[in-house]
């Protein structure tokens, strides 16, 4: 594992970004943000402990999805990644490096969200330890599902249209911003194939909002397996067209 190529892609592309263009942080805010407000007002309040965990969720979520854009742009407009294959760094170097570059700029959000929650009295250090793990695997999954996308395309603007579409149907039909018992249990193993839907699920039960699911965990735990081997493939290290 080349640490210092991580470490260096994770501190530009992550931390770097947050600096230079606060607005992409202030975008990727604003669909959870307003949905949590839409919630809040039309249930009187009585969801908003669903849409702020929820909320934090879809966050990272559109997070990983977002990165299908700056993979497809490195690939076929820029040709970084041909530089990288040319160099001792591995596909799994950089499919880390850009995973990792991705949560350190969520940070800002998830400071927010924590803030939120704290106001309303969600955190136990049981939750906590939980929920970094689910945000773990949702990071994981979603940009795994990003490197597949970008992989798959052969003109860069086709990824604009289909990220925005992905970053909608994984943001609002899971629920991320309501119980998921409201969810047909039939339908919700369907959009489990999304995997801000088990990552929702599995965080309502550690946060005692619903009862919780155990079959999510393995759900979860086979998406990022999966959704890990298939963007390997799509990466294309050895050939990039």
């Amino acid at each position: 594992m080349n640490i210092r190529f991580i470490g260096a892609m994770a501190w530009y592309y992550g931390l770097k970004t947050i600096i230079r263009g606060p607005s992409y942080l202030i975008a990727s805010l604003a669909t959870p943000l307003t949905l949590l407000f839409l919630v809040y007002v039309l249930s009187h309040g009585l969801l908003v402990k669903f849409a702020i965990v929820g909320g934090l969720i879809a966050f990272i979520g559109s997070i990983g999805l977002s990165g299908a854009g700056d993979a497809a742009f490195f690939r076929l407009q820029l040709r970084m990644q041909e530089l990288y294959v040319a160099t001792d760094i591995r596909a799994s170097d950089y499919m880390i490096a850009l995973t990792l570059s991705y949560l350190v700029f969520a940070i800002p959000g998830i400071v927010l969200y924590t803030y939120m929650g704290t106001i309303y009295h969600l955190f136990t250090l049981y939750n906590v330890l939980g929920m970094i793990l689910i945000m773990v695997f949702l990071i994981i999954t979603t940009t795994s599902i990003s490197f597949i996308i970008s992989g798959s395309i052969n003109h860069l603007r086709n990824i604009w249209g289909i990220t925005a579409i992905l970053t909608i149907i994984t943001s609002i039909l899971p629920p991320t911003f309501y119980p998921y018992y409201y969810v047909p249990n039939a339908f919700l193993y369907i959009i489990s194939l999304s995997p801000t839907t088990p990552a929702a699920v599995l965080a309502q039960g550690i946060f005692n909002l619903a009862p919780f699911q155990m079959n999510m965990v393995y759900i979860f735990i086979a998406e990022v397996v999966v959704y890990g081997l298939l963007a390997r493939f799509f990466v294309k290290w050895q050939s990039n067209r």
